[in-house]
This record gives C-alpha cells, structure tokens and sequence, in this order.
C-alpha cells in the first residue's frame, strides 16, 4: 500500500492561532507598580521588608494598603480640632469630639484571649483610638487575665480529655475552669453595688458604663478596660451578655433579681459619636456584631471615611463577616470615594507588624518631637 505523501506546502493561519492564545498587549499606565521582594541581599531590615510587602502581590500588598489606610486616618487625625468643629457644648465625655478623625476599633473575644491583647493595649494606653466595640469575651477576657493566666496548648487537643480536667480550649489556648470561678468571685460584689445604685439612685446600667465601672475596679495595668475607663475611651458590647459574664448575671438574677441593662443608651451614644464626628476610621479585626455594630453607625453619617477589615471570612455564604467593603458601600457604611481594604488575614499574624508600621511610628514620632 502506497503511504500517502504529506504536502509540505500546506499553509497554517498563523495570525488566527496567535490571536486565539496571544491577544496583542495593550500599555498599562505608567505609574501601574512592578512586583518586586525584599532584596535580602540588604541584611535584615524589617522595616524595609514591611514596606516591601505592597509591591510582592496577593495578601501582602493588601497588607500594605491597609498601612496606608491606617495611616491615612492617623494623618486626618492629627489635624487640630477648631473652635467651630470642636463640639465643645457636648457633655457626654464619650460622645465629644477628641480629635478630627474618630477612629473606632472593633475585634473579636478570641483576639483578647490571645497576645494581641497588649498590642490593643498599646493603642487604649496611648490614646490612638478613640471607641471600642467588643463582644463579651473581650470585657472578660481581659478582667479574667488580671486575676489568672491562659496558657498556650495545641489545637488538636482532645475535647473530652480537657472536660475531665476542667480546661476550656479557645483554638490552642487553654482556660483552667478556676480561672472562671475568681472571676466570679471578683465581679458578684460589683454586681451587687450595681443593683443597690440602680434601687437607691436610679442609676441606668447600660454596657459601656458596666465596662468602665469594671474597669476602675480592675486597677490594674495590664487591662484595656482599665485603661479605657482611664482615658474616658467607651467601650461598647452590645451582647454583653454572652459569655461568661452573662452567665454571672444570670446566676445573680436569681440570688438578687432586678438588675437592667440598657443596650439602647448605649446604641445612642455610638451612633452619636460617628454622627458627630469630623471624619471617621474603622479598624475591624474579625466578624459579627463588633463588624456590623461599628459599620452601622457610620451609616448614621453616610458612611466611614476610612476603613480597614481584617479577617479569614468569605463572602460567598451572604455573611456580614466575610462581606468585602464595597458591598459595605452599597449600604452607606462607607463613603463612595473612600479607599477600604480588606485584608484576608489572622489578626494575631499581621495586625502587631500593622500597628508597628503605622500607630507605633506615629506615637514614637511625636513623642521624639515634643
């Protein structure tokens, strides 16, 4: 059988394969950043392997937009307040105006359980935010480290061997039970007065005058409360009541039954210090009610000016945790010409290296200067 020859004059479209695989480049702007690392070569400087994250792509140029976001509110809030934009006939000392930029800082329970506690601390201490919402582990959390330590563990300890031994796993940290029952044994008497003012003066109880009063009680240093009733920075906790010391007020509700909380004062006050306010930073570490607490007041005022998210959440669920902030602008939480980020990150990894690029730098500068 004769093998049929193969013409060697047969022509391909060589412009239709290009055009299918290789579409001809178009310029990028001039100013479009090239990806570039840290040149190591350098020696160790982490300072420059910091600012060199903005130009080595994925998460880690998030991170340094998140830098200059954060340092963006730090610059609007340096500006001195005048005489017309002072607010100065405002008597709740929560609600008026102490700089030019209001910067609300929201995190999650777990943030206080971990080490990132005493980075919050820094900022509450130093006066570099001005409100805080939390949940109710990060009230208790932070009284219980004053009476007894967490410890480091594993996250694959065993559920059922630690119920046996009466520790409570938070991911790999560890909570002896004991350390649950000082802190009862330390917040029932205050309870108690509480109730007694609420009877006798008429005190109205809300979260945030809950957490300050614990906070002076406390009268230690090494508490963000403590110093947030210092530095009169409210804290908010709009559920308050979720976690342990819900569970202290609710046995107490049956040894003295009457005490009220008042979250609407509270809300009133919040929603008061984003409308007030010149202009206004979020600082969002995790989800939940501290993320949407802190966004819808910013709705009050047509949206943040500034806004920085930093989670591990998607937003394929629906989630409010996981929404990005442009969906944030759909809903006015966030001004149209604003420039957020989110930051896909665990808080404990990224947020201290944050801080140390931005709100520490600028407290160390100014403190050189004065």
């Amino acid at each position: 059988m004769e093998v049929p020859k193969i013409e060697k004059n047969i022509k391909l479209a060589p412009n239709m394969a290009v055009n299918a695989v290789l579409l001809p480049s178009q310029d990028l702007p001039a100013e479009t950043p090239i990806v570039v690392g840290y040149d190591w070569e350098n020696g160790t400087d982490y300072n420059k392997i910091l600012e060199s994250y903005a130009q080595s792509g994925f998460q880690a140029t998030n991170f340094g937009k998140t830098v200059t976001e954060i340092n963006n509110m730090l610059k609007a809030r340096s500006v001195p307040l005048t005489e017309e934009n002072s607010d100065q006939y405002e008597e709740d000392i929560f609600i008026k105006k102490k700089t030019n930029c209001t910067i609300f800082l929201g995190f999650t329970s777990n943030l206080i359980s971990s080490g990132l506690r005493d980075t919050i601390r820094f900022l509450v201490k130093n006066k570099l935010v001005d409100c805080i919402v939390t949940t109710a582990g990060g009230v208790e959390e932070d009284f219980i480290k004053c009476l007894a330590p967490t410890y480091i563990g594993d996250f694959n300890l065993s559920g059922k061997v630690l119920r046996t031994r009466g520790i409570n796993r938070i991911g790999n940290l560890l909570v002896p039970n004991d350390n649950y029952c000082k802190f009862e044994e330390w917040v029932t008497p205050t309870l108690d007065k509480m109730l007694v003012e609420q009877i006798k003066d008429g005190t109205v109880w809300s979260p945030s005058r809950i957490i300050a009063k614990l906070g002076e009680k406390i009268n230690d240093e090494s508490s963000v409360c403590y110093w947030a009733w210092r530095n009169n920075i409210p804290i908010f906790s709009p559920a308050l009541t979720d976690g342990s010391l819900g569970d202290m007020m609710y046995f107490h509700s049956y040894k003295k039954p009457g005490l009220i909380i008042d979250i609407l004062s509270d809300l009133r006050r919040l929603n008061t210090m984003a409308v007030k306010a010149n202009h206004t930073g979020m600082i969002i570490l995790g989800g939940g009610v501290v993320k949407h607490h802190i966004c819808n007041a910013n709705l009050m005022r047509n949206g943040a000016d500034f806004s920085v998210f930093i989670n591990t959440a998607s937003e394929f669920d629906g989630s409010d945790s996981g929404a990005r902030p442009d969906e944030a602008v759909s809903w006015g939480k966030i001004r149209p010409n604003a420039n957020p980020v989110k930051l896909y990150a665990d808080a404990t990894l990224v947020f201290p290296l944050i801080v140390a690029q931005t709100f520490a730098k600028h407290y160390f500068s100014n403190k050189k200067n004065v």
